[in-house]
């Protein structure tokens, strides 16, 4: 699937699911060096603090946060300082309302090959779909984990719009887990599409102006081994 019947699919549906094996050849796209540090990526997800913002008392997520920028239609990102993550109550009614304080993606991450490659593929996806748009750039890296049987909330706001233009979820890990299925809304809050992302590299892009998301809680498999899904959210926003 060419980038532009990409963008097509996505204008017409307002969502869409990337195959872990397409969306390699998306990230690579010429360059065998693009996932250089895949490995060190990946492992970054095992050094992460605990969100200390669940409004719920859960201990089960884990995430950093950065915030970048890039002009219309240009595949470069820049890093802007690190600052707090904000989403008002009217998109996030369990956690939003205050500025949250995350610790920042680690630089040799965020600067790193495979980071760049995600944020050029969703440069030149979105830059397509609004050319003329500044972004402003958030990325996160979430882990949820599942314990002792109790379920692990990828989304524990429910079915909601993050407040943003565009929405890319990626696959990063998943092990001894069940569910977290991504389901798609309609602004009527009526399930129009639904899929799991498994493989490495699976991935979801969902206009935001235009549907909600949510995803199903993860459950533990054997309670004698540890469970989660890592998964990175890289959403844009027209300034």
């Amino acid at each position: 699937m060419a980038i532009d019947r990409l963008c097509d699919l996505i204008t017409r549906k307002d969502r869409c699911f990337i195959p872990a094996e397409r969306m390699r050849e998306y990230l690579l796209d010429g360059n065998e060096a693009a996932l250089a540090d895949l490995a060190a990526f990946r492992d970054s997800w095992n050094d992460m603090p605990c969100d200390e913002y669940m409004a719920d008392g859960g201990r089960y997520r884990s995430r950093r946060h950065a915030t970048l920028r890039a002009l219309p239609s240009s595949h470069v990102v820049y890093v802007e300082p690190h600052q707090p993550h904000y989403q008002s109550l009217s998109y996030n009614n369990l956690n939003g309302g205050i500025a949250r304080h995350y610790q920042p993606i680690e630089p040799e991450i965020l600067r790193g090959p495979t980071m760049t490659a995600i944020l050029r593929f969703c440069c030149s996806i979105f830059g397509r779909l609004s050319p003329y748009a500044h972004w402003h750039i958030e990325a996160h890296q979430f882990r949820i984990d599942a314990k002792l049987a109790a379920e692990g909330k990828p989304t524990p706001e429910g079915v909601h719009r993050d407040g943003v233009n565009f929405v890319l979820m990626l696959m990063v890990n998943r092990k001894n887990v069940v569910n977290g299925c991504t389901q798609i809304y309609d602004l009527d809050k009526r399930k129009i599409d639904s899929f799991t992302l498994t493989e490495l590299f699976d991935a979801a892009i969902v206009n935001d102006h235009h549907v909600l998301h949510g995803v199903t809680p993860i459950v533990q498999l054997d309670v004698e081994q540890a469970a989660s899904r890592d998964v990175l959210v890289v959403t844009f926003r027209k300034k």
